[in-house]
């Protein structure tokens, strides 16, 4: 008798789970899954001038004597915006962290929030995370999720660097983002 109760229990709880499983969209308030494409400017303005958005934070004891800064990790929050000028409207701020993993070419590995202040997106984030070889003409790294429009966000984002001034170390990336989410 314990045995069918135990089971009658089992199956009725997998039911419930059932009913509440296929609600779960509904219930976060998510709507049909849509597709975005954005494209924007970041501007890399590296430590030591006097408008820094990117920081470095650590570095190995060696990374002063590697040509690829091999060890050094980087915190940023760069502005976004829709045009490449660093006058042109500001949409956004790009905030987190990139490091350099590589003792043989300049590559970066990039964990970045992308915060959107202005337009359809305003409040809302995306995550974006991956290796970076700067070096390379287009540069693909992965959306792995978002928040307030972008929740469950999945998708890709091709970075291509416009300029570079190699002696202030300040670079404007433009990018083009394809994003799935509800």
């Amino acid at each position: 008798m314990r045995g069918l109760v135990v089971l009658l229990m089992l199956l009725f709880s997998s039911i419930v789970a059932c009913k509440a499983g296929a609600d779960w969209k509904k219930s976060l308030g998510l709507g049909k899954e849509k597709v975005s494409y954005l494209h924007f400017y970041f501007h890399d303005i590296a430590s030591g001038t006097k408008n820094a958005t990117a920081l470095i934070v650590a570095m190995a004891n060696t990374t002063i004597t590697s040509s690829t800064f091999f060890g050094m990790l980087n915190v940023v929050d760069d502005p976004l915006t829709q045009g490449r000028a660093i006058t042109s409207k500001v949409i956004g701020r790009m905030q987190g962290i990139y490091a350099s993993t590589s003792q043989t070419e300049f590559s970066l590995f990039m964990g970045l929030n992308f915060l959107f202040t202005t337009g359809e997106f305003n409040g809302s984030t995306l995550t974006m995370i991956g290796r970076n070889p700067t070096m390379e003409n287009v540069r693909e790294m992965f959306i792995v999720g978002g928040s307030g429009a972008f929740r469950l966000a999945r998708g890709f984002l091709l970075a291509k660097t416009y300029s570079a001034n190699k002696v202030t170390r300040s670079f404007v990336v433009e990018c083009d983002v394809i994003v799935i989410h509800y």
